[in-house]
C-alpha cells in the first residue's frame, strides 16, 4: 500500500509535496476547488518538474471544465512526468456547493468520464452534440493512447454500484474516497484526516484542535447543505446559524458556509470547535502512534493500494507524524 499526502493547490504547495518527499510519501494528490483554491493544474506542472512524487487529482468535477480541456491537461502532465498521474472524480459536493448548485447527477458524471477515457484513446466522440478528438501534432502533446488511470469517488451502495460497472466496462480504473474500501477493483484509495497523539495528550488540546479543526467543523457545512432543519439541534448550532446570518445576506450564505474548506476554520465556526471535547476524536484518525500503524496494516490487508492522509495544521509536524507512524 502506497502512502500519499492530500493538499490544496496554493502559495505553499511545492514546498509541502517537497517535504512529503524527504519523508518518504509516494504520491501528493491536490484538491480542486475554483472558488477556494489556486488552479489544479498550474500547480500540477510544477510539481511534475520540480519533485519525483506520483501525483493525483482528488478530485476534478466534470462541469467546472470541459472534457477536451481535461483531456488536453492530462496531456501536459504526462508529457511533464509520463507514467505520475492519476487522475480522481467526484460528482462535486463541496465544488458545486460553494457555487450554490447541488451535486451532479451520476448519469452527467458518467457521460463525461466516457467522454475522456474516448478522447485520452484517441477516439471520435461525442460532445454536445458533435463529433470531437484530440488531434494534437505529436509534435505538441504526447501521442495518444494516453493511460492515465481514472479513479471515482463514490458513497453509498448505488455510486459504488456504478463504479463498478464502469470499472467493467473499461471506462475507469479505480476507486477513491472516504468510505470503507469495499468496492471490488483493483485500485483503491483511501483518504483520511487524522493526527498523531504526542505521549500523554489529550484530546482537547489546541494543538489537536489546530490539527482536526478543518475537518471537524465541514460536519456543519455539510448538514447546512444538505438538512438546513437540523443544524440547529447540533452543538451549537443555533449560534453557528446566527453567525451565518450575520456574516452575509440570504442567497449569498453558501459563500460563508463553505469559506475555509478543510483548511481553516473561519470565525462562525470556532465556537462549534470549541464545544467538540471528546468529539474530535471522530474526526478521521487519531490516537497514539501505535493505533494509526494497527489502522494502516489493516487497511493494507483489507486491499487498500493508496492510504491519503489529509492534514490539516502544522502541515510539517503532521506529514513527519503520521509518515513515522504508518510505517512503523
Amino acid at each position: 500500500m502506497e502512502l500519499s499526502v492530500g493538499i490544496p493547490p496554493g502559495p505553499r504547495t511545492l514546498e509541502y509535496a517537497q517535504l512529503a518527499q524527504e519523508l518518504g510519501y509516494d504520491r501528493v494528490w491536490l484538491y480542486d476547488s475554483a472558488a477556494l483554491y489556486e488552479d489544479i493544474w498550474i500547480w500540477m506542472a510544477r510539481l511534475a518538474e520540480h519533485t519525483d512524487l506520483d501525483l493525483g487529482t482528488a478530485v476534478l468535477v466534470p462541469n467546472l471544465r470541459h472534457v477536451m480541456t481535461t483531456a488536453s491537461a492530462i496531456a501536459t502532465v504526462e508529457r511533464l512526468a509520463p507514467g505520475r498521474l492519476s487522475c480522481g472524480f467526484g460528482t462535486g459536493a463541496t465544488a458545486r456547493w460553494v457555487l450554490n448548485q447541488p451535486a451532479l447527477s451520476w448519469a452527467t458524471t458518467r457521460r463525461y468520464l466516457e467522454q475522456l477515457r474516448g478522447l485520452l484513446r484517441g477516439e471520435v466522440v461525442e460532445i454536445d452534440g458533435e463529433r470531437g478528438q484530440m488531434i494534437h501534432h505529436p509534435d505538441w502533446a504526447a501521442p495518444r493512447p494516453i493511460d492515465t488511470p481514472l479513479l471515482v469517488s463514490a458513497l453509498g451502495p448505488k455510486g459504488k454500484g456504478l463504479v463498478k460497472e464502469m470499472y467493467d466496462a473499461g471506462t475507469i480504473d479505480g476507486y477513491i474516497g472516504m468510505a470503507d474500501v469495499d468496492v471490488d477493483v483493483p485500485t483503491r484509495v483511501l483518504m483520511t484526516a487524522g493526527t498523531v497523539l504526542d505521549d500523554g495528550e489529550d484530546i482537547t488540546s489546541d494543538r489537536v484542535a489546530s490539527a482536526l479543526g478543518p475537518w471537524y467543523v465541514v460536519r456543519y457545512h455539510g448538514v447546512w447543505q444538505a438538512f438546513p432543519d437540523a443544524v440547529g439541534g447540533m452543538p451549537g448550532g443555533e449560534e453557528w446559524l446566527a453567525g451565518i446570518a450575520a456574516e452575509r445576506p440570504e442567497g449569498e450564505r453558501h459563500l460563508a458556509v463553505h469559506e475555509g474548506h478543510i483548511t481553516d476554520v473561519m470565525p462562525h465556526d470556532e465556537g462549534v470547535l470549541a464545544l467538540a471535547g471528546d468529539a474530535l476524536a471522530t474526526t478521521g484518525w487519531v490516537g497514539p502512534a501505535e493505533h494509526i500503524h494497527e489502522r494502516a496494516a489493516a487497511l493494507a490487508a483489507a486491499g487498500a493500494t493508496d492510504l491519503m492522509f489529509t492534514p490539516a495544521g502544522d502541515f510539517a509536524r503532521e506529514l513527519r507524524t503520521w509518515v513515522e507512524a504508518v510505517r512503523g
